[in-house]
């Protein structure tokens, strides 16, 4: 398996790049979140990789970083997410962004990205519920993202629109309590 690529980075053509590693050229993939952040052409390139081996083909997919690259392998567990979805996926939004819309289940933040319908957004927050958005939990983020979790249930099953409550989540300070988060959100729904 090839984990890792070190060498100069020939040709820039979105999504794919070339890497020259001592002599050998490696076409990678990358999401565009990893190509934003590439060094120019003729310059140095490291990137982890995952080589992808099928009946017709070898592709190698690279990412900027561990947390991609891990997420890019969860992606591609879930029946019927491929590698170019779970690439457009990556293109479309950060890892932390995909892990908060995981952990509160907001299937229309992913249904924004190119080629994700309602049905393969449910199947991604079902499959990756508790593997990736328990990340966040690891770095100490888990009790307020229950807590706006909570806050922004309220608000949908009173009868407000995910726009609506996202607006007035916003208006939320930080470590608001749940019953203190649901009037300060209505507040703000109130005055706009």
């Amino acid at each position: 398996m090839i984990g890792r690529l070190s060498g100069i980075l020939l040709e820039k053509n979105p999504p794919q790049l070339l890497v020259d590693c001592g002599g050998v050229g490696y076409e990678v993939d990358v999401p565009m979140s990893t190509f934003y952040n590439l060094p120019g052409t003729g310059e140095k390139v490291v990137l982890l990789t995952h080589l992808a081996v099928r009946e017709d083909a070898h592709l190698l997919y690279g990412f900027g970083t561990a947390g991609e690259r891990d997420v890019f392998k969860q992606l591609i567990k879930i029946s019927g997410i491929g590698a170019r979805t779970a690439l457009a996926i990556l293109s479309g939004m950060s890892v932390a962004d995909l892990a908060q819309a995981i952990t509160l289940q907001e299937a229309g933040r992913l249904t924004r990205i190119p080629g994700i319908g309602k049905k393969t957004a449910e199947r991604l927050l079902l499959e990756l519920k508790g593997k990736l958005g328990a990340d966040l939990g690891a770095a100490g983020g888990l009790q307020q993202h229950d807590t706006t979790s909570d806050i922004l249930n309220a608000l949908l099953a009173l009868g407000y629109s995910d726009k609506e409550a996202m607006l007035a989540m916003k208006q939320v300070p930080a470590g608001s309590g749940v019953s203190e988060g649901i009037k300060l959100a209505l507040k703000a729904l109130s005055k706009g």
